[in-house]
């Protein structure tokens, strides 16, 4: 046994003095090329007193010393020989470690695009980074394809272990020789380049890649690599994979490719952009003549049928990418993108269910364009629109614009953006009153006011039709938004105290910090139209408030559950007798008559709604929000670039309550009317002698007597 290792030892030892002896020698050739060119410049270096010395020396002496430096140099050849032998595997082994691993081959094609569908599965888009990715089986492919591929690409596909050395001197002679750019890639090398590698062009990768092409040849049945190659192969623009090719350019499936087609396609991975069919068609059907020609030489076919496929005319039906709800689909992509990061959402495969009624999705889409397209009149030319489900906390339908591909602005999602409420967000407001010592019988006087301020101007609220109505009720100043009234209740609550409450029921940019004033109650401050829809649904979920959700279920892509919308379990943040008040209020039809009239689109016949419009002081903004205790629906238009709307067209009536009437109506077709059971904690007042009535809050002040305002002692300022 201890022989192996001291003969292993001579063997290295007689290596290293080789190598020794071969340094060693190096000198002494130079001193005799020296000697041999005398007439050379280099003759200067020569040192005759130094050599006649070392002649004077003993020859004793000399042998001596010489055998003592060459046993050191040889020594230290024979050391630095013996690293080398044991740096040279680490090297390798190094080199070898930053392979990827064949593996990977799976891993990469095992996923397609994201996903997103509607609640029915319906598909809205397909989101990927910069390829559009859709791998299918081999046995999915058709014939023609695969034939045309191995033909074109590498005809001895199922002969070579992952290299050709013919094809490899070929394109090296090609190139250096001719001046010719020509490939020698087998399949299984452009695999390995296309999936596991850089496209960097040097010879460590060129190397790596052979290197690969054998490992993944060990790794993988022929079957395997060439479904692999199939599916990750480029066919020009964003198109990779012969599935996403064929839908690029025949809006048909792999299985579903005939002759003619798999040909075509078949000619693209070499240079897609030269011999695409959307780019010179002349070019194309040369590049498919070839591949038939070679489909031909190799027996897969006869001329006859190559011959007929030429001739067969392309139904060429260039893709774009289908877009379903746009503005709802950037919407939950960023959250998607929150929750796991851009790289996993673009690569991952996943299968988002989301919330969206896609069907009553393309109804609100509708009825927004054609509203929109009537607005010349009324001075706005943009729409959004919001469908929530109140006992899910879902979005059922977003409409972000009216057209989502108008040039300029027309992705410019309205449902996210910041604009002011006007009058509606005096809900906030009027919630806070009631939950404190106000009734909606509480009289409220409407009459000029002034408060002044330290350090700013005096503010003196004014109604939008410029008139004072006198002593009012709580119920008609908000059923006909009435704004001094507002202001009043708005000083006795406090600002900060709406902005706090107006957080609690879903205005999540809302902060309270002290800098805001009475015109809060006004739309002084700035919300979403997704926030406030959401306000709105609180006061439709008994006072309850959730976040939204735009999500049902997410898949990986294995396709294992990674994620599902957990129950909601709302909180409350205002009494469900309050809520109960607030929609009275604003479903009564009779208190609001003053203001609307019996003909407005803020009723659905045979519901009771509650609803509420609001218009910004300028003319900028206009809204309509409504709710059942089953949905709430928001609306606003106006103009990107915020300019002010016909003054006297543009009211609570004409620019979105039409909007929401017809989205509402569609919401509640079909369904049965539904109205708010009364909580315990509230009753019924009736006054016989002027035939009123009116709910309140058991505990809470209630006057003597329910007739009109102007006939009753109790006056409030």
């Amino acid at each position: 046994m201890l022989n192996t290792p001291i003969k292993i030892g001579a063997l290295l030892l007689k290596l290293t003095k080789n190598i020794g002896y071969f340094f060693l020698s190096i000198p002494d050739r130079i001193y005799k090329l020296i000697k041999k060119f005398p007439k050379l410049k280099i003759r200067k270096f020569r040192t005759p007193k130094f050599l006649k010395k070392i002649r004077n020396v003993p020859t004793h002496i000399l042998s001596h010393t010489g055998k003592v430096f060459k046993n050191i140099r040889l020594f230290i050849l024979g050391f630095a020989a013996s690293l080398l032998l044991i740096f040279i595997p680490y090297v390798v082994q190094s080199w070898f470690k930053e392979l990827p691993n064949p593996e990977m081959l799976t891993v990469a094609q095992k996923y397609g695009p994201t996903q997103i569908l509607d609640r029915n599965g319906v598909l809205l888009y397909e989101i990927y980074s910069d390829k559009k990715y859709e791998p299918v089986k081999l046995d999915r492919i058709s014939e023609d394809a695969v034939n045309a591929t191995i033909a074109v690409e590498d005809s001895l596909f199922y002969i070579h272990r992952g290299l050709r050395p013919d094809s490899i001197i070929r394109a090296f002679r090609k190139t250096f020789v001719d001046g010719e750019k020509q490939g020698g890639s087998t399949i299984t090398q452009q695999l390995v380049k296309n999936v596991l590698l850089t496209p960097e062009r040097t010879f460590s990768r060129k190397l790596k890649e052979a290197v690969l092409s054998l490992m993944v040849e060990a790794t993988y049945s022929k079957q395997q690599i060439l479904e692999m190659y199939l599916n990750n192969i480029a066919y020009g623009g964003n198109a990779w994979g012969i599935q996403s090719a064929a839908q690029k350019y025949f809006a048909k499936n792999a299985w579903e490719l005939n002759l003619a087609e798999s040909a075509m396609l078949a000619g693209l991975p070499s240079s897609p952009s030269l011999y695409s069919p959307l780019n010179d068609m002349g070019v194309a059907k040369e590049r498919q003549k070839y591949v038939l020609d070679r489909m031909v030489s190799l027996g897969y076919i006869n001329s006859d049928e190559a011959n007929a496929a030429l001739e067969q005319e392309l139904n060429i039906v260039p893709q774009k990418d289908f877009i379903g709800a746009p503005h709802f689909v950037n919407y939950v992509r960023k959250v998607l993108e929150d929750m796991y990061g851009s790289n996993f959402v673009n690569r991952g495969g996943l299968r988002v269910t989301t919330t969206l009624d896609y069907g009553l999705q393309q109804k609100a889409e509708a009825i927004v364009f054609d509203e929109v397209q009537k607005g010349g009149k009324y001075g706005f030319s943009n729409g959004a629109a919001v469908v929530l489900d109140v006992k899910n906390a879902e979005i059922l339908t977003y409409v972000g614009s009216y057209d989502y591909f108008a040039p300029g602005w027309g992705a410019f999602d309205v449902v996210t953006s910041y604009r002011q409420p006007g009058s509606s967000i005096k809900p906030v407001t009027y919630s806070l009153a009631l939950a404190d010592t106000y009734t909606p019988a509480t009289i409220i006087k409407d009459s000029p006011v002034v408060y002044k301020f330290e350090g700013s101007e005096p503010y003196r609220p004014v109604n939008y039709d410029g008139k004072y109505h006198g002593n009012v009720t709580l119920r008609a100043a908000l059923a006909n938004s009435y704004n001094i009234p507002a202001v009043k209740v708005a000083k006795a609550v406090g600002p900060d105290n709406i902005v706090s409450l107006g957080k609690d029921m879903g205005l999540t940019n809302w902060k309270v910090d002290g800098s805001y004033g009475l015109s809060v109650t006004l739309g002084g401050k700035e919300v979403r139209l997704i926030d406030l829809a959401n306000v709105y649904t609180t006061l439709a979920r008994k006072g309850s408030y959730a976040e939204l959700s735009p999500i049902i279920s997410i898949r990986d892509g294995r396709g294992y559950e990674i994620y599902s919308k957990k129950q909601v379990y709302p909180r409350q943040v205002i009494s469900e007798e309050v809520s109960y008040l607030m929609w009275s209020i604003l479903s009564d039809s009779q208190a609001r008559l003053p203001a609307f009239g019996t003909r407005n689109f803020l009723t659905v016949e045979g519901k009771q709604i509650a609803a509420k419009t609001g218009t910004t002081d300028l003319i900028k903004d206009n809204w309509t929000f409504g709710f059942t205790p089953s949905y709430t629906v928001g609306v606003w238009v106006g103009n990107n670039d915020n300019k002010p709307m016909n003054k006297y067209m543009a009211s609570g009536l004409t620019g979105a309550a039409p909007i929401w009437n017809r989205i509402m109506s569609e919401v509640l077709a079909g369904k049965t009317n539904e109205v708010f059971d009364m909580p315990l904690g509230v009753f019924v007042k009736k006054e016989e002698g002027c035939n009123r009535s009116e709910v309140f809050i058991k505990g809470s002040n209630v006057p003597k007597s329910l007739c009109p305002a102007t006939e009753r002692a109790e006056k409030a300022d």
